[in-house]
């Protein structure tokens, strides 16, 4: 039977002496000592009442303990449920009680916040960075128990831009169809490697744990808990071959940091980023910075990490003739997948064609928790509707354009905000970019961008204006521009477009 967290029983019972665990540049616990840790977790569950297939949630900065009690979930048969640090604790208790949650783990910065809300699940407050605590005590399980491949293994809550957040059940077969793909489409993982986790470990960064602790790297949490581009640098430089996640803004942040104070990024190995729209001035100036570290994935809660990758080779290219369409797109389809435009009407569009992306297989989920209405919409004919526009061109490079809901539809003709904001981005005094649609009384939408200037700029419109027109069709060029000294983001740092058009 699968359980996923069998990857670290079996790598600590072949070379438990190995470092896996750090605070920072501090050795928290070995493999030997990190199995045990998540094996008392999971002892301690199940002496508290915790049988398979219970949720267990975790309100927890990023820190060591973090990957224990999420192993220990795992070890006792019940399902994670891995909140964002930075959501409210009025948010928190809510994914909480949806979910069920019979006990949440939390670090003390955020567990009295959650406390005062009153969920209904048990809050435990564990220290997070290795030290002594009665759960880590308790008499340990002597290995994981069995789950079968359809089993719920982690319940990842949607960010909620559009209303409650809707829980993603993610099974132990997603799990390890997203990891082992990794290893064909994405990068190769040594042990020698390290993982970073600058990014919420709540999100696309604790998932790549997996895979980091398949081979037996190591996993390095930084102090500040979250990200902090010189801490970033300075622990890369201090471990080596380092690997890390990274939404396209920590992309952004962290080469205009480097390049402000000359840092060469020494000890990064790999960047893996997604989560968002990568914009192409910035990956180009990145890689010119650090050189050919950055690899594409583009994937969502309901098909983690899994859709699609384009592999360092390709970032990094710019001899091949197609390298600048090559880099604009998120890549091909993931080998675990199957991936296509929808037509509209059930079918599957000619190449080139514009269409919501379809996705199936092994990494898909199989639905949302106590949400069929939602289920029924998102999985249609074995297929993911991921609601996300794109083409895909002969050779399979997906191109996204938008979030369906976000097209702009001007005169009858569709306009996709993504291609706008792209000709805005290579203006040297545009920083970030976001273009929404306004209500227009003789075009139905017109193309309002809204801009955040660069150090040293002000706003031009007219030459906003002007660079639009050498560089897209003058029916898709902005008629307003707003400035703002910054975008509205989730915490996942993505631009909140439904705030941008509550201001128009």
């Amino acid at each position: 039977m699968v359980n996923i967290a069998n990857w670290l029983h079996r790598r600590a019972s072949i070379c438990g002496d190995r470092p896996a665990l750090f605070l920072g540049r501090e050795m928290v616990a070995d493999y030997a000592g990190f199995h045990a840790r998540g094996a008392s977790v999971a002892g301690w569950l199940v002496a508290n009442g915790i049988a398979p297939g219970d949720r267990i949630a975790l309100a927890m900065r990023n820190c060591p303990d973090y990957l224990c009690a999420l192993y220990g979930i795992w070890y006792a048969g019940a399902a994670a449920v891995p909140m964002n640090a930075k959501l409210h604790a009025r948010e928190m208790a809510w994914i909480a009680d949806d979910s069920g949650a019979r006990v949440v783990f939390a670090t003390p910065d955020l567990a009295p916040a959650l406390q005062q809300q009153g969920c209904d699940g048990e809050v435990i407050v564990l220290p997070g960075d290795g030290e002594d605590h009665v759960v880590f005590a308790a008499a340990p399980l002597p290995g994981p128990r069995d789950k079968s491949p359809g089993d719920l293994a982690w319940l990842f809550y949607t960010s909620g831009t559009t209303g409650t957040p809707k829980g993603v059940m993610i099974t132990h077969r997603m799990l390890s169809a997203m990891a082992l793909s990794y290893f064909a489409d994405v990068d190769v993982v040594h042990a020698e490697d390290c993982a970073h986790y600058a990014a919420p470990m709540s999100h696309g960064a604790g998932l790549y744990n997996l895979m980091h602790v398949l081979v037996g790297a190591h996993h390095v949490c930084p102090p500040s808990g979250g990200f902090d581009p010189g801490e970033i640098l300075d622990l890369a430089a201090h471990f080596g071959s380092v690997h890390m996640f990274a939404a396209p803004t920590m992309v952004q942040r962290l080469t205009r940091h480097a390049k402000a104070y000359d840092e060469p990024g020494l000890g990064l190995r790999s960047i893996v980023y997604g989560g968002g729209p990568m914009y192409h001035a910035d990956i180009v100036e990145a890689v010119d910075h650090f050189g050919p570290v950055f690899i594409q994935i583009y994937g969502q809660g309901e098909c983690p990490m899994c859709i699609t990758a384009l592999p360092r080779a390709m970032v990094a290219d710019r001899t091949h003739d197609d390298w600048q369409a090559r880099l604009a797109s998120v890549g091909r389809a993931q080998s675990v997948v199957q991936v296509a435009i929808g037509d509209g009407a059930g079918g599957v569009a000619a190449s080139g064609t514009a269409g919501e992306i379809m996705v199936r297989g092994d990494a898909v989920m199989p639905g949302y928790w106590r949400n069929e209405e939602a289920s029924t919409r998102a999985l249609v004919n074995g297929w993911l509707m991921t609601g996300d526009v794109g083409v895909m061109d002969a050779q399979g490079f997906v191109t996204l354009r938008d979030r369906s809901k976000d097209m702009i539809i001007a005169g009858g003709t569709n306009i996709y905000p993504r291609e706008v904001e792209e000709a805005l981005m290579t203006h040297e005094a545009v920083q970030e970019a976001a273009v929404v649609g306004a209500p227009d009384p003789e075009w139905g939408e017109i193309v309002v961008a809204f801009v955040v200037c660069a150090p040293g700029h002000d706003m031009d419109e007219m030459a906003f204006d002007a660079h639009c027109l050498d560089r897209i069709a003058r029916f898709k060029r902005p008629k307003r521009y707003v400035h703002r000294h910054e975008l509205p983001k989730n915490n996942y740092g993505k631009v909140l477009k439904t705030e941008l058009r509550r201001t128009l």
